[in-house]
């Protein structure tokens, strides 16, 4: 079985959209092929409506420990040189370059950071 989360993923469509086209909360491995594979009049326009600007979703992989979560990309996030997990810090990740800057982004996701290695002004 699998979660509508986990079909939305695979699909590469938005959680809302998931809900709004009545994917069910849990679903069979036989029922998500079948959708797959015989896509609804929605999902073929939401694949084809796809720009490949921005991911629906992406992977964060903790740096550290190599624990992964799939998030919704904020407009806001800068490029991440690193990710680490709540489990970890800064202190674990690859030592700084000389003449950079850390910058920590909390909360990216439910259990994740992110960090940007900037040149220093």
């Amino acid at each position: 079985m699998m979660t509508r989360r986990d079909a939305a993923i695979a699909l590469d469509i938005p959680m809302e959209m998931a809900k709004r086209h009545g994917i069910p909360p849990r679903m069979s491995e036989a029922e998500f092929a079948e959708l797959n594979a015989n896509p609804p009049a929605w999902l073929i326009q939401s694949r084809a409506n796809r720009t490949g600007k921005r991911p629906v979703w992406v992977q964060l992989t903790c740096a550290v420990c190599g624990f992964t979560e799939a998030e919704r990309p904020k407009k806001w996030w800068p490029e991440f040189d690193f990710v680490h997990c709540v489990e970890h810090g800064p202190a674990q990740l690859p030592p700084l370059d000389a003449g950079k800057t850390r910058l920590e982004y909390p909360d990216i996701s439910t259990r994740m950071y992110g960090i940007v290695d900037e040149d220093k002004a």
